[in-house]
Parts: C-alpha cells; sequence; structure tokens
C-alpha cells in the first residue's frame, strides 16, 4: 500500500497562513520575530493540536511539533523549513516545508503508522535574514556555526536587537538550542531558480548547496554641501562606487557556476543637496566550488584594497559577516528520496541549491538531504512567487515516502 498526503487540506493551509502579512500584490510580510510571525507560528500549532502533536521552543526561538514513536529515547527524524518571510516574499519560500511536514505527521497518525522513532515538524527561526543579519540563524545556531549570545545581540534597521524580540515572545528562557538531539532532517522547498520547470522535471533531488559569503562594505568620505563644495576637492564615497559595482560584477563572471550579487547599496545622510559622508553596501558571494568561491572572495580583497590605493583621501572597509561552506547532502537520505520518485514515477533531476536553506547549516551536524519542486518563471523572494498544487502534491508525497523509507514504515 501506498500512501499519499492530502493535497487539497495541504494547499488549503498554505492559503491560510498566506493570509497573514499577506501584501496587496498577494505575496507575504511575515518578517522573523514580528508579531505577524509570532501570529503564524499560533497558526500553525493550532493545526498540530487535534493530532496531540507536542508542540517547544529553544533559546534562539526554534520551534518543534513532535510527533511521538515508540521508543521516545530515540532522537527523531526531523522535517522542516521556516515560516519567515521576506518583505515582499511569496507564498511557499519556506513555509512548504513546515506545512508538508506537518501533512507527514497527520497522514502517519491518521493511518495508525507508529513509528519506532519520534518525528518532529521544525520551524527554525529568521531563515531568510531579512531583519536581521545573519540569515539561517535558528538552524546555524542549532548546529553550533553561530553562537547564541552573538546572534542575540544582532540588530534591526530600528536597532531593536534579536535578544529583545526573543525575550519580548518568551523564548530567551528556553533550553539551549545545540542542546537538542536529531537523527536525521528532510526539508522539502520549491527551487527558487527556473532549472525544473525549464526541464520539465517534477522533483529535483538535492545533493547538497553552494557556499556562500556575506560581506557588509562601507566607503566613508567628507559630507559637504552640493553647490559650493567645489568637485576637485571632495571626499566623495560615489566616486569609487562605479570601479566597485564593475568589479563585483566581474567576479560574479568568473564562470558560469559563480553568483555575485550587491543586494543593498545606500548613502547617508540622504539628502538630495548633501555630498554623502558614507556610502554602504552588502556583497553576496556563492559558488558550488568551495576553492573557486575563496578564489572569490580573495578577488574582492584585491579589488577593495586596489580601490583604497585610487581613492586614498576615502576610507573603505569590509566585513565578512557570515560563510557557509559548500555542502554535500547525505548518500542514504538521498537514496531514501530516489526511492520515493521512484515510486511514485515522477520524472526528476539531481541538483545543487543556488540559495542558502536551513538544511545547509543541520548538514553541518546530522545527515541531511533536501527535495525541490519547480516554481512558476524561478521567481522566489518576489511576491509572484507560484507553485502550482498538482507540484505541491507530488513534493509532499515524495518527503512522506522518503520519511517512511527512513523510519523504517513498510506501507509507503
Amino acid at each position: 500500500m501506498q500512501l499519499n498526503i492530502k493535497a487539497d487540506r495541504l494547499w488549503q493551509n498554505l492559503m491560510d497562513i498566506a493570509r497573514i502579512g499577506g501584501t496587496a500584490r498577494g505575496g507575504c510580510d511575515r518578517q522573523a520575530l514580528t508579531d505577524l510571525d509570532i501570529e503564524g507560528r499560533a497558526l500553525f500549532a493550532s493545526w498540530c493540536k487535534p493530532f496531540g502533536f507536542d508542540i517547544t521552543y529553544d533559546a534562539i526561538g526554534n520551534m518543534f511539533a513532535r510527533m511521538n514513536g515508540r521508543d521516545a529515547t530515540l532522537p527523531p527524524l526531523v522535517i522542516g523549513s521556516h515560516l519567515d518571510t521576506q518583505p515582499t516574499g511569496g507564498k511557499f519560500d519556506g513555509v512548504l516545508g513546515v506545512l508538508a511536514g506537518l501533512e507527514v505527521m497527520r497522514v502517519l497518525s491518521e493511518n495508525d503508522l507508529v513509528p519506532k522513532r519520534p518525528v518532529e515538524v521544525a520551524c527554525w527561526m529568521n531563515e531568510e535574514g531579512a531583519r536581521f543579519a545573519p540569515a539561517m540563524m535558528g538552524s546555524g545556531v542549532f548546529a553550533g556555526m553561530l553562537g547564541l549570545e552573538e546572534i542575540r545581540a544582532s540588530k534591526d534597521r530600528d536597532k531593536v536587537s534579536v535578544g529583545e524580540e526573543l525575550d519580548r515572545h518568551g523564548y530567551g528562557g528556553m533550553p539551549h538550542p545545540t542542546d537538542k538531539i536529531i537523527h536525521s532532517y528532510l526539508e522539502l522547498h520549491i527551487e527558487q531558480g527556473p532549472v525544473l520547470e525549464q526541464e520539465d522535471k517534477t522533483i529535483g533531488i538535492v545533493t547538497g548547496a553552494q557556499g556562500i559569503r556575506w560581506y557588509d562594505i562601507s566607503i566613508s568620505g567628507q559630507e559637504v554641501h552640493a553647490g559650493p563644495f567645489p568637485m576637485a576637492m571632495r571626499r566623495d564615497p560615489v566616486a569609487a562606487l562605479p570601479t566597485l559595482l564593475q568589479g563585483v560584477r566581474d567576479i560574479g563572471t568568473i564562470d558560469t557556476h559563480a553568483r555575485a550579487t550587491i543586494g543593498q547599496l545606500n548613502a547617508s545622510p540622504g539628502s538630495r543637496n548633501v555630498v554623502p559622508g558614507e556610502v554602504s553596501l552588502t556583497v553576496d558571494l556563492r559558488h558550488p566550488n568551495e576553492d573557486t568561491l575563496t578564489e572569490m572572495h580573495r578577488s574582492l580583497e584585491a579589488l577593495l584594497e586596489r580601490l583604497q590605493r585610487d581613492f586614498a583621501e576615502l576610507d573603505i572597509r569590509s566585513n565578512l559577516i557570515w560563510h557557509s561552506p559548500v555542502v554535500a547532502f547525505d548518500p542514504t537520505l538521498i537514496d531514501a528520496v530516489r526511492n520515493g520518485v521512484a515510486s511514485h514515477g515522477y520524472s526528476h533531476l539531481d541538483l545543487v541549491s543556488g540559495a542558502g536553506h536551513d538544511a545547509l547549516m543541520v548538514a553541518r551536524k546530522v545527515p541531511t538531504t533536501m527535495i525541490f519542486i519547480p516554481c512558476r518563471d524561478g521567481l522566489s523572494h518576489n511576491e509572484a512567487e507560484h507553485t502550482e498544487p498538482c507540484q505541491v502534491e507530488a513534493g509532499a508525497n515524495v518527503l512522506l515516502s522518503a520519511a517512511c523509507d527512513i523510519l523504517g514504515l513498510s506501507r509507503a
């Protein structure tokens, strides 16, 4: 007998939670540790209650829903992702993995299938990194890749700290994230790129993820009046921008796998008749080969050193705020996903994830893998983000089959 998820229920859950923080253009704005994020978590918890799934939290704000197994002493299989979104995010990024995990547990419960070990759904805190940097905070602290106290000190643009928000919502006194022991981890996600759609494949079997480096860069000069002050005498940080912007673009074109992105660019004080005293920007470098990513890092350092020589009147500084090394996922879990794809007869493609996910952090600690489904036009971090109900159903069915494989349940 092959088990299948209840597709209509899962889709309705996705649409229901999308109303929390829903935007006028059909997307979601439910950023980490905001009241809307907490409201979304409360709705998720309400769906767990009829099944008797226990809800727990840790000190970084990670949320877990637990289905008990026959042996409560065994570490659980964890399925999950995140409920927080970008300011102009979509309905599926992250939330699909959380609600599909809930659907797996509901189907097991409804079919009276009690695995030997427990099963849990994880809702990791601040995967997006939109309100607070860096990204993947909850999973990163759990995996020991980020320090709890360091992350608690991180502040948003309004100077509100993670620690203040954790304490406000009652998470601060919960158990330390690194104390949690789990057996293995699965995550279902939209691809966030165009490959599956272009290749007309239903499932992406994810073998690993590319490395990521995030930088904060500042160029400081001197604020002066835009009218009286001569051009030749100015210490204008904007003068260095063309070379810097083109240089970062060049780093991203060293081969077809490289990615270089300037996601934020700000001039301070931001008045139209004042020469800026400072320009600040962010740089995101990515590559599936760690050695090449290191070369890109060195190229950026060399670019900044050259800029400092050419613009000696300015103060140019760079801070590497986050490095997520290249990840290879667990072969046994990948095989469980392959078995699930084969049992349903879905078309598939092996992929390396180009985006950062909680799975990248969790993989540093326990066996991990991911499953991708297509998203229309490859759009994500966008209010137009979309995937079809049949694609959600296919991904969740593979997730269910892989989970049953890992749990040793023979009825799926």
